[in-house]
């Protein structure tokens, strides 16, 4: 272990031990007399500070089973530490970033640690101002978002400015400018936008129904390169968006238009003849609408999009370089075999031998709340939920054609509480995955059923068991996996869990780990082999190799 891993851990307890005193002191306060209380609530008026921690610390070591990834340092470590004050309408923060080094499948472009975020504010009832770091989405974030999402890497919050203002819930507008962050520093790219919302029905005074249109616009300036200005590219895209959005009765419905402006791609046959770069438009149509009411649930979701790859950096591959959100609109799985080749979103992509500009498909959910008392739900009720999700690569650029099947998804689960103690899951997938991407006519289709069992013997002591089985006869063939999840209420719980390739490379994934529980701080512990494939959040994922490793993670607020 070299001496920069000694400091990141030296560091991650110190400050651990804080944050542990600070939550303490809290707790020893909330417990004082009623005129300690009321000195307290005095001294608010001065503001407050909160504060969050967070590391996530893995001890690599070799497997010739897996031919895990291991660093040369044999360690990784990603910390995180944020602090926000709040002084009634003013509020700042900051926050500090340490990757001593970065765990392996994060972004490389992550490194060493530095003071990433800050940011001051003031907010009253209908203004708002941001001086620094910040968030912020337009719409349903196709044309632009900005986020942080640390299972994924992923922080690209716009230091900058950003001015709000909302007339009596009626029109809301906000402005922004800034640089969008890449890696632990700010890119020289920059990004300005404007978003606006008139709300109809508030303007009319009606009570049963919600209107409003929405729309946006946002404007990208990176400086070019010689030959890129020569060859025609423009330094400044500029998209646009409009939405509208309408919901009464339980039924809802919301429609959104993306021209996300022209993208240019690199010609990979470019031989000093013709262009050096594709000129590509992105554009986007997306349709939402459903119906909620006395316990159904009802869902459509229709997506079009092509050359919507919104970048920081043009010609950066790395999976943080993004300026947009596109996740995936199918079902989200928490199972490990359901999630052995998760769909990303095809945003549009151009190489030597394949040309794919986008995808076309959809997903409709339905759920359904038994009662207690009915029939079917019988005395402590039944839920069930199934959904269809279907998405195609772009035949033809500019059209609605479909071309081949990129991924589908059809899925049915069934909730049971069968007493007050036992409760049951039951799930089935059939899957169909497009190894090419869809580059080739091509499909790997599994069979996935899966059982998660929960029984709480008292209040404080209960066990959760999944039991999974994948059939397929592509990729690696069938796959088994367990865990078994034993909680002692409301600090303790472990874990062991296996998946098994017995179709193939009959390689065991185990794990197991502890974790402890008390006041807002979690510490866990765990040890175990990871299969290289894909971690998703939010729809949104990014690729991971195999490793075998302790695992150290600690979270804590005070």
């Amino acid at each position: 272990m070299n001496t920069n891993s000694i400091k990141a851990i030296a560091a991650s307890l110190l400050i651990l031990c804080v944050s542990s005193l600070w939550a303490d002191a809290k707790v020893k306060s909330e417990d004082s007399s009623d005129q300690e209380a009321a000195e307290s609530k005095s001294s608010d008026k001065k503001g407050w500070l909160t504060a969050s921690f967070e590391t996530n610390t893995i001890l690599y070591h070799q497997d010739k089973k897996t031919s895990a990834t291991v660093p040369d340092s044999k360690f990784g470590s990603n910390n995180y530490l944020k602090l926000d004050y709040y002084n009634n309408r003013f509020s700042a923060g900051i926050q500090l970033e340490a990757y001593s080094p970065v765990l392996v499948g994060y972004p490389s472009e992550l490194e060493k640690a530095a003071l990433t975020n800050y940011y001051v504010a003031w907010t009253d009832d209908s203004f708002s101002v941001t001086a620094g770091t910040f968030y912020e989405q337009f719409g349903s974030g196709l044309l632009f978002r900005s986020w942080e999402d640390r299972a994924l890497g992923l922080n690209n919050a716009v230091m900058g400015a950003r001015v709000t203002y909302n007339f009596k819930d009626i029109i809301a507008v906000k402005a922004l400018w800034g640089l969008p962050r890449f890696g632990m520093k700010f890119s020289d790219t920059q990004v300005r936008g404007a978003d606006a919302s008139v709300s109809i029905s508030n303007a009319a005074g009606w009570q049963n129904v919600y209107w409003d249109v929405q729309g946006s616009v946002i404007s990208r300036y990176e400086a070019l390169d010689a030959d890129s200005e020569i060859d025609g590219c423009k330094p400044n895209t500029t998209g646009w968006s409009a939405r509208m959005n309408l919901e009464t009765s339980g039924f809802y419905f919301k429609g959104e238009y993306v021209d996300a402006g022209l993208k240019y791609y690199y010609n990979s046959a470019y031989d000093g003849e013709g262009d050096m770069y594709h000129k590509k438009r992105g554009n986007a149509q997306l349709v939402e609408t459903g119906y909620n009411n006395g316990g159904l649930g009802v869902g459509l979701t229709l997506r079009r999009m092509e050359w919507m790859d919104s970048k920081i950096i043009n010609g950066n591959s790395s999976t943080s370089n993004m300026l947009n959100y596109v996740p995936a609109l199918c079902t989200q799985y928490t199972y490990m075999l359901t999630t052995l080749h998760p769909y990303a979103s095809r945003t549009g992509e151009i190489s030597e031998s394949f040309v794919n500009s986008g995808e076309l498909g959809g997903q409709i959910d339905v759920f359904y709340n038994f009662r207690r008392g009915t029939v079917l739900g019988g005395k402590r009720g039944m839920k069930l939920h199934a959904n269809f999700s279907t998405y195609y690569a772009i035949d033809k650029p500019g059209t609605f054609r479909a071309g081949n099947l990129l991924f589908r998804d059809f899925s049915i689960d069934w909730e049971k509480q069968w007493t007050k103690k036992f409760k049951s899951i039951l799930l089935y997938s059939l899957q169909d995955y497009n190894p090419s991407y869809g580059a080739r006519n091509e499909t790997w289709t599994s069979h996935i059923v899966v059982a998660d069992l929960l029984y709480k013997y008292t209040s404080k002591f209960s066990t959760r068991l999944e039991l999974q089985y994948l059939h397929t006869k592509s990729d690696k063939k069938d796959w088994v996996a367990a865990l078994l999840e034993i909680n002692f209420a409301p600090s303790w719980s472990l874990y062991v869990s296996d998946m098994f390739n017995y179709g193939s490379s009959m390689v065991n994934y185990y794990n197991g780990g502890v974790a402890y529980t008390k006041s807002r701080t979690r510490v866990g512990l765990s040890y175990g082999r990871y299969k290289a494939g894909y971690i998703c959040s939010g729809g949104v994922c990014r690729q991971i190799p195999a490793y075998t490793g302790v695992n150290l993670t600690v979270t804590t607020s005070f």
